[in-house]
């Protein structure tokens, strides 16, 4: 009889299973490993599978070897007398007991180098851009689109949705959990629901690379719009944004800034969960202690709204809500197509008919495609036929550029649309800056926040041909409005007529 190498309980089925298992994993992780070092790019998939689903079939083989040598020893003493069937000595001694010890010692050794390296890289990759967008592709397109087209398109995503530090960490794994579920069972919210709950004060995250002790000054911006009439008739605006921060001979904060001065304390109520309407604000001068607070006059909290709520301290989300995930309007990535020659601006309503075909709701991204190519073409043979002959190229590449601002804007399976995630920067197709800047805010003396124009930003330069208005001046221009609407735009806020579809 051929002498065994090891004791008599570890011959077993359930120990055999788990070995050859924990054997398997090894050769796969380590030959997956080196394809890892060595590839360019990978499926967003191989990593959940090298670091996660084999270490798991890993610790699984490992644990039924204990337990298959467990059951062995049960059942031995079923069969047998008790004096034979106790718990074996350990006596090294002994040669498949060495062997058995031997086994244990280098495995151990094997198992926590792997487990340290494996943990690691677990870690790191579950913290990765390809982790957080490609791996739910369906659910996490649009963020992964627009993060891969935004201003943070070079920071990782945990840099502003978790941070540093284990809480947040730990936080942020209970809650991935939950996400995992609810995408497994297809339960998920379409369109993503916004703000996020509980995400990290912005002074933990955002101000790691901002620090608002260090803003100045302004910044100068050129918007360039187009109409919607026959011609497409051109008309930007270059303004100075008036973007502020700590004067540095008086250390005061002045311009937008001010909302985020270390001196300065700005909480405030929204009524809505997305926090549109905004009734009641509360500033605090941080050095001298003084309260002062504003309410909207027209739709004021009375006193038990106000016990019950719980007011937020603005930071740098409440304005730049959207720094990363910016589904733009059809109205303004068409004009940025216009400007950027990527729409010929020559052809007759291109504005117009590029931003229906884009606005239409769709059910499917290929039918939206479709339909945009349909939409413009389709326009051009029936109205200006004899164009539609002689520019059919520039017309096909106006469809192009419709067609990548669908795929980069709106994503009809997720259902997200620039109408559901406002953005709070400026106040063009947004409340944003009026939610509490619109004049109706006062306080206890009736002083109200103001509402000038001059306060955040300067007109250097409007219009076009003829209605061409250069300042010669640091006071700026006096904003004119290209079609006639008389004083109205005084009287009311953009976005109540620019939607994101017309002028």
């Amino acid at each position: 009889m051929k002498e065994r190498k090891l004791p008599r309980l570890a011959y077993n089925w359930i120990s055999m299973i788990g070995a050859f298992a924990a054997v398997v994993a090894v050769l796969v992780m380590t030959f997956l490993y080196v394809i890892d070092l060595f590839a360019k790019e990978t499926n967003p998939y191989f990593g959940i599978f090298l670091y996660m689903i084999m270490p798991a079939i890993l610790i699984f083989g490992l644990f039924l070897i204990p337990v298959g040598i467990f059951c062995q020893w049960r059942k031995s003493k079923k069969v047998e007398k008790l004096e034979t069937a106790r718990w074996p000595n350990v006596d090294l001694n002994d040669k498949r007991q060495r062997n058995a010890a031997a086994v244990f010692f280098f495995g151990t050794i094997l198992f926590l180098g792997l487990t340290s390296v494996g943990s690691y890289q677990a870690y790191h990759y579950s913290e990765s851009v390809t982790f957080c967008g490609r791996l739910c592709h369906t659910v996490m397109k649009p963020e992964y689109t627009a993060y891969q087209n935004s201003p943070h398109a070079r920071v990782a995503c945990v840099a502003c949705h978790v941070g540093p530090g284990a809480d947040w960490f730990a936080k942020s794994k209970l809650s991935g959990a939950y996400q995992v579920y609810a995408t497994a069972f297809n339960i998920y919210p379409r369109p993503i629901e916004t703000p996020i709950e509980n995400l990290r004060p912005a002074r933990e995250t955002c101000e790691q690379c901002h620090w608002p002790d260090k803003f100045f000054g302004g910044q100068q911006r050129l918007f360039n719009h187009y109409m919607y009439d026959e011609d497409n008739t051109h008309w930007p605006i270059n303004m100075l944004i008036k973007v502020g921060g700590p004067n540095l001979r008086s250390g005061e904060a002045v311009d937008i800034h001010w909302h985020v001065s270390p001196d300065i304390k700005v909480e405030y109520i929204a009524r809505d969960k997305q926090r549109q309407n905004i009734p009641w604000v509360k500033v605090t001068n941080l050095k001298t202690g003084k309260e002062t607070i504003y309410q909207n006059e027209d739709e004021p909290l009375n006193e038990e709204e106000i016990a019950s709520a719980e007011p937020r301290n603005m930071d740098c989300v409440d304005c730049h809500n959207r720094p990363s995930h910016i589904y733009n309007s059809p109205d303004h990535v068409i004009n940025m197509a216009m400007a950027a020659g990527q729409i010929n601006i020559t052809l007759p309503e291109i504005k117009r008919i590029a931003v229906e075909a884009m606005a239409e709701e769709y059910e499917t991204e290929s039918e939206a495609l479709s339909k945009i190519a349909g939409t413009i073409t389709e326009f051009y043979r029936e109205e200006y036929p004899e164009l539609h002959d002689s520019r059919l190229m520039d017309i096909e590449q106006a469809v192009k550029a419709v067609q990548a601002e669908l795929s980069n804007n709106i994503f009809p399976e997720m259902k997200v649309r620039w109408e559901e995630y406002p953005d709070n920067i400026g106040h063009l197709e947004w409340p944003g800056c009026m939610r509490c800047h619109e004049g109706y805010h006062t306080d206890n003396n009736g002083k109200a926040v103001t509402h000038e124009c001059s306060s955040c930003h300067t007109i250097i330069a409007q219009g076009s041909g003829e209605r061409k208005m250069v300042s010669l001046s640091g006071e700026g221009l006096e904003f004119e409005h290209p079609e006639d609407i008389d004083e109205a735009w005084r009287e009311m806020g953009c976005y109540e007529c620019h939607t994101g579809t017309q002028p």
